[in-house]
């Protein structure tokens, strides 16, 4: 076990060097599987750190700019391949940090080295179109242009994948970055930009500045020189970043919460849908923004799903993410713990009748941990807090329904537009599904969670700004447009 005495400190890096911060405050990163283990030490960086770091992306955008997409491509590529010689080591720090299965980080940091590769492909990618002028004798024509220096404001629970979907793209389009982690994970987080140090890119492209979001988020939105910030979190955090950045002309990008339901329909292969309901909500201890938590199941299988989806609950293993026997990890944090609780709790209050689950782990050596039994609640409404509030946690909440309409209709009830699935043999249903739900990503026969690098990703109504992250629609936020006309 990691002690605090041989727990490292991990610095900024700012302008191509690991510096630490000048007010010279730090805060422990603790392994929520066993809150004695501290796994390293973070700066709670403070206004001067950031401007410092604001300042070298700001110098460095320049140069960056000028060189070719290829070449910029080519530090991308060498990042992917720092990255994926180190992809056991930045697993199991994220497993000891975050609290996810071994398995889950492996996938998860192999994902970031694909879309590092991706994007690192998308420097030789054309950036314009040629379009007719009313002057024959004159060539017009549009190009893009990067936004300069963005703010990149990622989260605890993805903190290899995420950052890197939003850092890849911000440096191919020719920005540079100044990127605020998480500080329950960014332990994790520093090492992954010890690879893009390792990969020799040019000082003052990439920058790394821990501490509070009070302090460095909100200082990132609302500082002069960034062009642009990129956010994933909470929605409430999420409108207050948009708030500040509207206010000063920054664009700004938000991906937020979600209440993503599953629809399993009469025809529904049941063991299918119970597979993919279990994966999409209770993988990652349920805190994914695309976790499946509502589960609208006709009346007419209503029974035999249910007992089907509590048998297969029983199964799992709670416990430790390095441990192979484990299928669910703890919660990220203690308060993250009680939330999930709270909610438990406030289901339960309501009416909804407690299937399984529900309570604290302890025993077997958990009690230092933040471990939560998979839930799931019958007998729940569309009103209640359970079936409206995001939880991000191992919760599910099953809602009988009698139709396809009915299904559709409680599904849309909802502030959040996120991610959606169905179960279902029926083309009409299919096809009546992709039409009507109300959600950025809708998935057919397939768990909710489930987010492809190539394709785009965001949310409706209250999930995001209505921007896209990842595939070629990267290019939207990250650049702008530039239409010239040119007449000799």
């Amino acid at each position: 076990m990691t002690t605090q005495t041989q727990a490292k400190t991990y610095k900024n890096y700012i302008n191509g060097e690991w510096v630490s911060s000048i007010e010279n405050k730090t805060v422990k990163s603790v392994n929520p599987a066993d809150r004695n283990e501290i796994v390293g030490y973070v700066y709670l960086s403070g206004k001067e750190d950031l401007d410092q770091a604001v300042a070298a992306a700001k110098s460095a955008k320049t140069n960056w700019r000028k060189l070719s997409g290829a070449a910029r491509g080519d530090f991308l590529y060498k990042a992917a391949n720092v990255l994926e010689s180190r992809l056991d080591e930045i697993a199991e720090t994220m497993t000891r940090e975050m609290g996810k299965t071994l398995p889950e980080a492996k996938g998860e940091t192999a994902r970031g080295i694909a879309i590092l590769r991706y994007y690192a492909g998308e420097g030789m990618r054309k950036i314009g179109d040629v379009i007719p002028s009313s002057d024959n004798e004159a060539l017009m024509f549009t190009t893009r242009t990067p936004l300069g220096v963005v703010g990149v404001i990622s989260p605890w629970n993805f903190p290899v994948a995420i950052p890197i979907w939003k850092m890849a793209p911000a440096l191919i389009y020719g920005n540079t970055i100044v990127i605020k982690p998480a500080t329950e994970t960014a332990v994790t987080a520093a090492k992954v930009i010890e690879c893009f140090h390792e990969a020799g890119f040019p000082a003052g492209v990439v920058n790394f500045v821990t501490g509070s979001g009070s302090v460095i988020g909100q200082g990132l939105v609302e500082h002069p020189d960034v062009n642009g910030v990129t956010f994933t979190g909470s929605d409430y955090t999420g409108k207050r970043v948009g708030a500040a950045a509207f206010a000063r002309g920054a664009k700004y990008q938000l991906e937020m919460g979600g209440k993503n339901p599953v629809i399993i329909s009469k025809d529904a292969d049941l063991d299918l849908a119970v597979e993919g309901t279990i994966s999409g909500g209770l993988k990652s201890t349920g805190q994914k923004c695309t976790a499946t938590s509502r589960v609208f199941v006709d009346n007419e299988v209503y029974e035999t799903f249910r007992e089907k989806l509590v048998s297969k609950v029983k199964e799992i293993k709670v416990g430790h993410g390095l441990e192979s026997e484990s299928w669910m990890g703890p919660c990220a944090s203690e308060s993250q713990l009680n939330t999930v609780l709270s909610y438990i709790e406030k289901g339960k209050a309501e009416g909804a009748e407690l299937l399984f689950g529900g309570n604290k782990v302890t025993g077997n050596g958990l009690e230092n941990g933040f471990y939560v039994e998979p839930t799931i609640f019958d007998n729940v409404n569309n009103n209640m807090a359970i079936a409206r509030e995001e939880i991000f946690g191992p919760v599910l909440a099953l809602i009988r329904v009698n139709s396809f309409e009915e299904a559709i209709e409680l599904a849309n009830d909802t502030e959040y537009g996120l991610s959606a699935s169905i179960y279902t043999k029926d083309i009409s249903n299919i096809l009546a599904f992709i039409n009507d739900i109300e959600a950025g990503l809708v998935r057919v026969n397939a768990e909710t969670a489930g987010v492809e690098l190539q394709a785009p990703f965001g949310g409706m109504k209250q999930s995001s700004s209505h921007s896209r992250e990842q595939g070629q629609a990267a290019i939207e936020f990250f650049t702008s447009i530039k239409t010239v006309f040119v007449k000799g």
